[in-house]
């Protein structure tokens, strides 16, 4: 299915745009419920298929959906949360997608519920069994953006949230719990697992203990180190960091620490909600980093101890993304309005090293919405070729029609795109050349290709 909005379409979303208020966050029916604060690539034009409206000039290509036959027999699962881009050869790519999927979601999962399926899962090399989570790869020919093949690449995982793509050629895959061993599961939840591109079924479903067991969201790997940079979705989450013993082979182990500000009391907090020490947008703190005692978390207290032992407390850390020589991370319910921020670290020259106690990595409170109309929610990330980020929105409102917001690098917001639809988009990447924008719709579960005039950006 492709859509490309037409010159008339695109003057009624002119007059949209001029003349409708904006929805409250009681999430009443509107066509209209962004506001830009640059022109960025204009207004949205409403989409006919009622999927996602797209400024002028763009399109949508759905690549794969919810209960489509994959090749290896399996169905397209549903919740399609985070996702990777690992570049392949001759012009292809491996897009490994997440499945946010719980216990009880068999029906939604690889199986479709099939009892067929269902016994052939569970002969196959999975983490625990026949849980629904894990992900699933897709071949995408960028030339063309067509769909080459899709497979099953892991299972037997819960709640796959998001993650993140390494430099060695891979996507690590987080879970969002910490269920333990027992109501059908015969393994404890809570990890990250490392699912190769290039891998053509079920990879090894090993889970990486070193990185901890607790609520992952999402993951970055900085390219020159090899450190892993983790969030924590919880309203006091914290911001980690992984030293690998072995740079490219997590499963050799490491040290786990969190983040506190230099100087803060109990180490800091980064919310800026009532009873907090304000954080003023566009300024930085100094970051320490603290030894993770138990990494393994038996008694998922983790973020608790932490906390105790100095570690900052930040409002339901999302998406993570590697970008020039520093990252950025969002907090979906951070800020004053709780509307969400956006934070920048950069790393010490001396990161993880001896000499990063006198020349620290630095964080800045980069963007804190006061505006649920500008942005609300921020989720996943990812950093266009151009420097722009590019945000997805998870509303908690009735029909939220959650945008795709862009970001320059001065922190002004203006929106790329309107889910039509009662769910999200997720796990936003784009194609090593710039020319596609992939994207899922959570559910029913799509996976798009957007294509566009990206270089008719106006500020």
């Amino acid at each position: 299915m492709t859509f490309t909005p037409s010159r008339r379409q695109f003057g009624a979303g002119l007059a949209s745009l001029a003349f409708a208020g904006f929805a409250a966050r009681t999430g009443l029916a509107q066509d209209v419920r962004y506001r830009s604060e640059v022109t960025g690539y204009g207004p949205l034009v409403r989409d006919p298929a009622g999927l996602l409206d797209l400024p002028q000039g763009f399109s949508y290509r759905v690549l794969s959906e919810l209960g489509q036959r994959m090749d290896d027999g399996f169905r397209v699962p549903d919740a399609a949360d985070g996702m990777g881009l690992v570049p392949l050869a001759a012009g292809r790519v491996a897009l490994i997608r997440n499945h946010e999927l719980k216990d009880s979601a068999i029906e939604r999962g690889p199986t479709g519920g099939d009892k067929a399926l269902i016994d052939r899962l569970a002969r196959l090399s999975t983490y625990d069994g026949t849980l629904p989570g894990g992900t699933s790869t897709l071949i995408v020919d960028t030339r063309t953006n067509r769909l080459v093949s899709q497979h099953l690449s892991l299972a037997g995982t819960a709640v796959n949230c998001a993650g993140g793509v390494t430099p060695w050629g891979s996507w690590i895959s987080c879970e969002e719990t910490v269920a333990r061993a027992g109501g059908g599961r015969t393994r404890d939840h809570g990890w990250a697992f490392e699912v190769p591109a290039n891998a053509r079924g079920l990879s090894d479903a090993v889970p990486l203990t070193g990185l901890g067991r607790f609520k992952h969201e999402a993951a970055a790997v900085d390219p020159r180190t090899g450190i892993v940079y983790l969030t924590e979705d919880e309203q006091e989450g914290l911001f980690y960091r992984f030293l690998p013993n072995v740079r490219g082979r997590l499963s050799a182990g490491g040290r786990l620490q969190a983040m506190g500000f230099a100087d803060a009391p109990q180490g800091g907090d980064g919310r800026n909600w009532a009873g907090s020490r304000p954080w003023t947008p566009g300024s930085w703190k100094r970051a320490v980093w603290i030894d993770v005692d138990g990494p393994d978390n038996p008694d998922g207290d983790l973020r608790l101890r932490m906390h105790k032992a100095g570690a900052a407390r930040m409002a339901r850390l999302e998406g993570v993304h590697f970008g020039k020589d520093e990252l950025y991370f969002t907090c979906t319910s951070g800020g004053t309005r709780k509307c969400g921020q956006i934070m920048r670290y950069v790393p010490s020259r001396h990161e993880g090293q001896p000499g990063e106690r006198d020349d620290p990595g630095m964080i800045q409170l980069f963007v804190e919405s006061t505006d649920p109309s500008v942005l609300d929610f921020a989720d996943n990330i990812t950093l266009a070729p151009w420097g722009h980020l590019v945000v997805c929105e998870d509303k908690y409102v009735e029909n939220p029609m959650d945008c795709l917001r862009g970001i320059t690098p001065e922190g002004k917001v203006y929106a790329l795109a309107q889910v039509r639809i009662d769910t999200e988009p997720a796990g936003v990447c784009f194609s090593p050349d710039g020319r596609t924008l992939f994207v899922n719709i959570y559910s029913p579960a799509k996976t798009l290709a957007i294509t566009g005039p990206w270089n008719s950006f106006r500020a």
